[in-house]
């Protein structure tokens, strides 16, 4: 996707639809700073400002953790990721990280508001407010500011190289957890890892008017394209989570079960799990799976 009219075709799509399904976009780093992420673009210009990302234990993939059931809320619109950085004098660059009261205080009541609805019992802020007293202290201070409208969730705060290690060491002491974007980029990847992989783990972004959806870590898999080899589960439940946020749970439900029925029951993983199956072969066992409930459409 070079041209700014690709981006701007696809976000007049998402107006017109409200949902998307999106595949994963590489950014060039070599491309001059005037050239701006087109996953930047796309959840800054349409305010999606929630990445919400579920890792959790699956029973067929064999990991070093077993139990874990995280749910980690990332601010998506500000902080480290707002495109703003300058070279002051030849040799010294300044890149700003923005952190507003507004927006904070939003994503901390979506994480409570999630964990509510969920049925949760802890949300974790994930901080660096020792050093960035302002910058992350303000964010601390909204997390704060929420959690007591929300007196039945237990709060509690963690700095995020603490957090980074105690998430390897003992991932399960963790519920929900709410942070900043790039603490939130960090720690989703690793919470990936510890469940079995980018391959596995889908994610969502919400905004007021619009949702788009597509795997948790957005990594583009560029070295094995083409090569038959993908592992196809986080991105077919993206649109399980796509299906649900429009309201067609049954169908949701249906290719969920198909989903995990291929991974834990049949044990058809591709060789990022260890295995030696396609990724056509995953989809032809999902889509058996579905085909073996019987008729589609006059249960529903």
């Amino acid at each position: 996707m070079d041209s700014e009219d690709d981006i701007d075709n696809a976000i007049m799509a998402i107006r017109r639809n409200g949902v998307a399904l999106k595949g994963n976009i590489e950014t060039n780093h070599n491309l001059p700073p005037s050239y701006k992420s087109r996953n930047n673009l796309l959840r800054t210009t349409l305010d999606l400002y929630a990445n919400v990302m579920h890792c959790q234990s699956l029973p067929g993939v064999t990991t070093r953790h077993r139990n874990i059931d995280i749910m980690i809320i990332r601010e998506n619109t500000e902080g480290e990721y707002s495109s703003l950085e300058h070279e002051s004098v030849p040799g010294v660059v300044e890149c700003l990280k923005i952190i507003t009261k507004t927006k904070s205080l939003r994503i901390a009541d979506y994480a409570f508001r999630t964990a509510r609805a969920k049925g949760r019992r802890l949300v974790t802020a994930v901080h660096k407010a020792n050093i960035m007293k302002l910058g992350d202290g303000l964010f601390l201070e909204c997390c704060k500011e929420v959690a007591s409208g929300y007196p039945e969730i237990t709060f509690d705060s963690m700095i995020v190289d603490n957090t980074t290690m105690q998430l390897v060491s003992r991932p399960q002491q963790f519920d929900v957890m709410v942070m900043p974007n790039l603490y939130g980029n960090i720690v989703s990847n690793v919470c990936a890892g510890l469940v079995g992989g980018p391959g596995l783990v889908p994610g969502a972004n919400y905004g007021e008017d619009y949702a788009v959806f597509e795997t948790g870590t957005r990594n583009t898999g560029k070295s094995i394209a083409n090569s038959n080899t993908a592992n196809p589960t986080a991105m077919l439940l993206a649109s399980c989570l796509l299906l649900d946020h429009l309201k067609l749970h049954a169908y949701a439900s249906m290719i969920r079960r198909a989903i995990i029925s291929t991974v834990t029951e049949t044990q058809l993983h591709t060789a990022d799990l260890g295995g030696q199956g396609s990724t056509s072969e995953v989809v032809q066992s999902v889509m058996n799976a579905v085909q073996s409930t019987g008729p589609l459409t006059l249960s529903i």
